[in-house]
């Protein structure tokens, strides 16, 4: 029997992907007291999760109402199912972490507790800006940027589409990162990084170019 959720309240939300990353964006959404009504995955040993009903997507149908997160840590694949299924996304920021009424969020992002986005920093849609992850201020994120725990990016900074910069990295001020790179974990990003580029170290030195995603 196809799952028509079509008696949602406005606060109330599916998610995608039944994830360790999932359990985290459940967490913020219900410190928020949002409802969530299922999680939808396509792997069969999962059917609850954090005592959430998980539906397989060939029992689901979404209405265009209803709101959604892609609640998947893989920026491409992320960017695969927002691209398929379309909808109305929903933003989940949670009430720990700091963010400057000056700032812009993109729908479909989520923010962990303790991060931080400053003043005139913009931040694109389907984003992960994860635990303790600071973004100063006039920052610029592209969609699909996964900023993993205890980033630091100072002031303006620029990162593109898709990017994924792993955890305790830096980036100085002013320093701009193409689109689909990787950042590895604790990395210093003392000058501008191309597209598709895979940069490990202090500083930060390109070790390989992943082409295309």
């Amino acid at each position: 029997m196809l799952l028509q959720l079509n008696h949602l309240m406005e606060t109330e939300i599916i998610l995608f992907g039944a994830s360790g990353h999932c359990k985290v964006v459940v967490d913020i959404l219900q410190s928020n007291q949002k409802i969530i009504t299922a999680i939808i995955d396509d792997n069969p040993k999962t059917q609850i999760l954090l005592g959430i009903q998980v539906v397989h997507s060939e029992n689901f149908i979404l209405q265009k109402h209803q709101k959604c997160i892609i609640a998947i840590g893989d920026n491409a694949i992320r960017q695969q199912i927002v691209q398929r299924i379309g909808g109305d996304f929903y933003r989940a920021i949670h009430p720990k972490a700091i963010v400057s009424g000056f700032s812009k969020i993109g729908t479909g992002t989520v923010l962990m507790p303790g991060a931080i986005v400053n003043v005139d920093a913009i931040v694109g849609e389907h984003c992960i800006i994860n635990t303790a992850a600071v973004v100063e201020h006039d920052c610029v994120l592209e969609d699909y940027v996964h900023l993993s725990p205890n980033v630091s990016l100072a002031g303006g900074v620029i990162i593109g589409e898709g990017t994924h910069v792993g955890i305790g990295a830096k980036v100085i001020q002013g320093i701009k990162i193409g689109k689909w790179t990787t950042i590895g974990a604790g990395a210093v990003i003392i000058k501008d990084v191309p597209d598709y580029a895979v940069v490990v170290g202090n500083p930060g030195r390109i070790i390989k170019s992943k082409k295309s995603i």
